[in-house]
């Protein structure tokens, strides 16, 4: 019978609420056309999410704090490389190799969001950036015909930022696939359910 006893309180509420509701949200704009009510609004869940938890990591309790689980690519190189050879330590809250893909994943996030609201302003003239960009094109319109040639430019830059949505979800997409065998290999490795403790808060305590 398991041992209940011998299960420590790891992941707070906010962190495991958070982490799935970001993971739902991802994929649900991820599946989703640009524009749609269902696409912007999943992705106001996940930009807003994701910097709550950036506050998070350095105001939450221990193993929700970046102190506790960040720290540089050799330690993640080699306790990746370990785990591979079923080796690795084991850790209470994240490994390194954990810790460096919750960074990877809040950045890639963060900055998905960030184009997808600059895309939503240039295409829909909506969203909390719309009146930075009707404020420019207003001074667009504005402007004497020398100077077509270069809000041609500052046009294309701007649609540039728009297009770079697209590459930075699919790179947060493969993350999100690297994560999941990251974390299927670990659960192997150290014979424990971690996707479970992300639902539950819990983890054997040694």
């Amino acid at each position: 019978m398991h041992d209940r006893a011998a299960e420590i309180f790891v992941w707070d509420p906010f962190v495991r609420i958070a982490h799935w509701t970001i993971t739902v949200g991802f994929f649900v704009a991820y599946l989703t056309e640009d524009a749609t009510a269902v696409h912007v609004w999943a992705g106001y869940v996940v930009g807003g999410l994701v910097a709550a938890r950036v506050v998070w990591g350095f105001v939450g309790p221990r193993h929700a704090r970046f102190s506790d689980f960040v720290t540089g690519p050799t330690a993640a190189i080699s306790y990746f490389w370990d785990l591979i050879r079923g080796r690795s330590k084991r850790y209470v809250g994240h490994s390194p190799a954990g810790g460096a893909m919750v960074l990877a994943l809040l950045a890639f996030l963060a900055a998905t969001v960030a184009t997808g609201l600059v895309r939503y302003a240039e295409e829909e003239g909506a969203g909390p950036l719309a009146s930075l960009y009707a404020q420019t094109s207003s001074i667009a319109v504005s402007q004497a015909s020398e100077q077509e040639e270069n809000e041609a430019g500052e046009g294309r830059a701007r649609s540039a930022v728009g297009e770079a949505h697209d590459v930075l979800a699919n790179v947060t997409f493969a993350l999100v696939v690297f994560h999941i065998l990251g974390v299927l290999l670990a659960s192997f490795v150290h014979h424990e359910n971690l996707a479970k403790a992300m639902v539950t808060g819990r983890k054997r305590h040694g």
